[in-house]
């Protein structure tokens, strides 16, 4: 290889949020991270429903009268 073309390679662990860890080879030093396989809804099969700021109940809302206008009509 030559010298200074490749960035410097580091054995890192990638944190998760839910506090798993994971032990790989990286080109950053350090890796955090919100959501990985054994919190993420799809690989463990449980599906978790985050409402941030009420973006849900805002949704229903606005939408609701366009579905009574189309079931009545």
């Amino acid at each position: 290889m030559k010298k200074d073309t490749h960035p410097e390679y580091f054995a890192t662990s990638i944190k998760c949020a839910c506090g798993n860890e994971v032990t790989v080879g990286s080109t950053k030093p350090d890796v955090k991270v919100e959501i990985c396989s054994k919190c993420h809804p799809f690989f463990t099969g449980k599906q978790k429903l985050i409402d941030t700021a009420g973006r849900i109940e805002r949704f229903r809302r606005k939408y609701a009268k366009f579905q009574d206008q189309n079931s009545a009509g």
